[in-house]
């Protein structure tokens, strides 16, 4: 009996470690089928991620933003950096994703972090090094890891602009 639980642990271990070899490996290298079953996950968690993000005490702040097509409402949970006069907001997936396309489009949208919501305008997709002041070490750390090469900078919109 030993010896089986043994044998089922070393193996879950093993196919653990490979699949986190897998994933850095994907993610730095961008490759497409680790990309987008990483989306998948996070399309399939992100009602649960939504529930609290943006609350206070939440480090996950979502992105309220305008589809270009069809003019609808969407809510995406993002990790958004405060700066002294926006956010700053890690794009590990590069550029090809719905909610940047939908708040570069538009040239706007709101961001709702730590139970405030804010006007952000003046969109502008940033190389992460540039964005390397406004991003804690750990952070850092983890975006050198997965090779994230680009960020958006936003800006808090006056007081009434919308």
């Amino acid at each position: 009996m030993f010896r089986a639980l043994t044998k089922l642990t070393g193996t879950l271990l093993f196919a653990l470690t490979v699949t986190g070899i897998v994933f850095v490996v994907g993610m730095r290298a961008k490759s497409p089928p680790v990309l987008n079953t990483v989306r998948r996950i996070s399309r399939a968690t992100k009602p649960l991620v939504l529930k609290n993000a943006g609350h206070e005490g939440n480090p996950t702040s979502v992105v309220r933003h305008v589809g270009r097509s069809s003019g609808r409402e969407y809510e995406t949970p993002v990790s958004a950096l405060a700066t002294d006069d926006g956010f700053v907001i890690a794009l590990p997936y590069g550029q090809n994703t719905d909610w940047l396309k939908n708040i570069l489009a538009r040239g706007s949208g709101a961001i709702v972090d730590q139970g405030t919501t804010y006007t952000v305008d003046a969109p502008e997709v940033v190389p992460t090094s540039e964005a390397e002041p406004h991003l804690p070490a750990d952070t850092l750390r983890a975006l050198h890891l997965f090779r994230v090469e680009e960020c958006l900078r936003v800006r808090r919109a006056p007081e009434g602009a919308a």
